[in-house]
C-alpha cells in the first residue's frame, strides 16, 4: 500500500522556519499559543503518518469530508468521518491515515505555547474526537482560512502573528464551547427553559419544586444539570439573577433600596442588603455611590 505524508493536488501547507518561531517564543503576546504548521490536504489518497514517540507540538485535525482513521497512544484505532475534529496532545504516540476508497479531506494545525496544553485540556476529548455541526464547521473553517491567509502573506510580522495567536485562542475556545453542548441538547434545553422561567419570575419567589415542575424533570436532576452547566445550584443562580437585576436598578433609577428590594420579592430589606453585599462585595448604597464606566 502506497503511503505519503504530503504532496496532494491543491494542498495548502505552511511550516514556519526556526527564526520566526524563535521570535514568537520571545514575544509576550504570542508565546502563550502559536501555530508552527498549518495545512489543508484535499482528498488525500494514501495520506499516512506514524509517530511512535509522538510530536512535540499539539495537533488538531479537522476532517471536512471523506474518511480516515486515527490511533492515539494505546487506544484502539477510531474511524474518522466528515465534520469530526481530532485532538492529539503533544508527546502522545499516534498514527493516522486516509481511507483507501474514500480518502479524507483534512484541515490541520500544529500548535505550541504556554497555554496550548490548557486549551487542549479544556476541549475535554478523552476519546480524542469532537463532532461538529455544519454551521459550526463553516465558522471554524473560516477562521482556518484567516490564519492561513495571514501566515501566507506576512509570517515574519509579529503584529500579524499576534492576530493569528488570538484567532487560534478563539478557534479553540469556540470548539470547546461547542463540545460542552455536544450530545447534551436536551439538557441544555432544560437549563435554558429554567433560566427563562427564572427571568420571568424575578419579582416572585421561586422554589426548586416550582422550577422542577416547570422543566418537567426531577429536583435532583435539575440540581445536577445546573451545577454541571453553571457551577451553581438552581436557587443560588436565581438569587444571583435577582441581585444582578438589583444592580441594574441601582445604576439606572433613583428608586429606594426598600422599593427595589420589594420589587424583586425580598420582603426583608435587611436580608436583601446582606445578600447583595455577600454577592457583590459592596452594600447597595456603596454600589450606587461607586463611579462606573
Amino acid at each position: 500500500m502506497e503511503r505519503k505524508a504530503d504532496g496532494f493536488e491543491a494542498e495548502k501547507i505552511i511550516v514556519l522556519p526556526p527564526y520566526i518561531l524563535k521570535d514568537m517564543v520571545a514575544h509576550p503576546l504570542i508565546r502563550q499559543l502559536y501555530i508552527t504548521d498549518i495545512g489543508y490536504f484535499p482528498k488525500a489518497r494514501h495520506h499516512y503518518r506514524d509517530r511512535p514517540l509522538g510530536c512535540e507540538m499539539h495537533i488538531l485535525i479537522y476532517c471536512a469530508g471523506g474518511e480516515g482513521w486515527i490511533t492515539r497512544g494505546s487506544q484502539p484505532s477510531v474511524r474518522v468521518t466528515a465534520q469530526t475534529l481530532t485532538v492529539i496532545p503533544a508527546g502522545m504516540p499516534h498514527s493516522y491515515g486516509a481511507d483507501e476508497n474514500n480518502p479524507w479531506s483534512i484541515y490541520w494545525f500544529h500548535l505550541m505555547g504556554e497555554d496550548a496544553a490548557a486549551f487542549f485540556g479544556s476541549l475535554n476529548t478523552e476519546a480524542g474526537q469532537l463532532r461538529m455541526t455544519l454551521s459550526h464547521s463553516v465558522k471554524l473553517l473560516d477562521l482556518f482560512e484567516q490564519c492561513y491567509d495571514i501566515l501566507s502573506a506576512k509570517p515574519y510580522s509579529m503584529d500579524h502573528q499576534v492576530h493569528v495567536s488570538q484567532i487560534m485562542r478563539y478557534w479553540l475556545s469556540f470548539a470547546g464551547l461547542m463540545n460542552a453542548g455536544a450530545g447534551g441538547d436536551r439538557s441544555e434545553r432544560h437549563i435554558e427553559q429554567a433560566i427563562q422561567f427564572m427571568q420571568e419570575q424575578l419579582e416572585s419567589n421561586l422554589t426548586l419544586e416550582k422550577l422542577a415542575a416547570h422543566t418537567r424533570i426531577s429536583r435532583q436532576h435539575l440540581n445536577h444539570l445546573f451545577k454541571q452547566s453553571t457551577g451553581f445550584a438552581p436557587i443560588d443562580y436565581y438569587l444571583r439573577m435577582k441581585i444582578q437585576r438589583a444592580g441594574q436598578l441601582l445604576d439606572l433609577t433613583d428608586r429606594s433600596m426598600k422599593d427595589i428590594s420589594l420589587s424583586l420579592g425580598f420582603q426583608d430589606p435587611y436580608y436583601f442588603s446582606r445578600l447583595f453585599k455577600k454577592m457583590i462585595g459592596l452594600s447597595p448604597t456603596e454600589y450606587r455611590n461607586k463611579l462606573k464606566g
